[in-house]
């Protein structure tokens, strides 16, 4: 089975690549998730986040944004002692930071519409041969990061923003020659 050359042979990856990453998620609050779960990602490999994802989300109350935007000092410290995540003070306090954000947007429109809006409601499908082809970041991705951090989101430049829109599926970036590729 031919898979993008960026899988591996780890099975975490593959089994990630093949159920999840480039399924279009139209779910504000899995959105939500993926973009602080891309945030933590700057600077580390992917697989160092999907190893820590459940650890992540039993500490920040199941991704819960109302719960992470009352998080305390206090409890953020007792996280960043937690060997089974990133103890990165500014991405930790960045995901309280983040919930609040989404709160606001959420406020004035679904997380979903606003995040979608950036590539017109569609996937975007590229046609690329290999990973050498496929871009760190792109128009749409500019102008999300731009908006999220007027919006006062913090860890998402465009390089995360590119990386989220991927994984969430907003662009089709599976190689043509990946059995996950589809023109639609």
């Amino acid at each position: 089975m031919q898979r993008c050359s960026w899988v591996g042979k780890d099975p975490i990856y593959k089994e990630y690549h093949d159920t999840e990453w480039g399924v279009p998620v139209y779910e504000s609050e899995l959105l939500f998730q993926h973009l602080l779960l891309d945030g933590a990602q700057a600077g580390l490999s992917w697989i160092t986040i999907l190893k820590k994802r459940e650890n992540y989300r039993r500490l920040f109350h199941q991704f819960d944004p109302e719960k992470m935007a009352k998080m305390t000092d206090k409890q953020l410290d007792k996280i960043l002692q937690d060997p089974s995540i990133i103890r990165n003070k500014l991405k930790v306090y960045g995901f309280r930071k983040n919930a609040q954000a989404y709160l606001r947007i959420n406020d004035e429109q679904p997380f979903s519409d606003f995040l979608w809006s950036f590539v017109d409601g569609e996937v975007v499908v590229n046609h690329w041969k290999s990973m050498q082809q496929v871009p760190t970041s792109n128009l749409q991705s500019d102008a999300m990061a731009k908006a999220l951090k007027k919006k006062g989101f913090t860890f998402v430049g465009t390089t995360i923003c590119y990386a989220f829109m991927q994984a969430v599926g907003m662009v089709n970036d599976h190689t043509t020659d990946c059995f996950r590729y589809k023109t639609k």
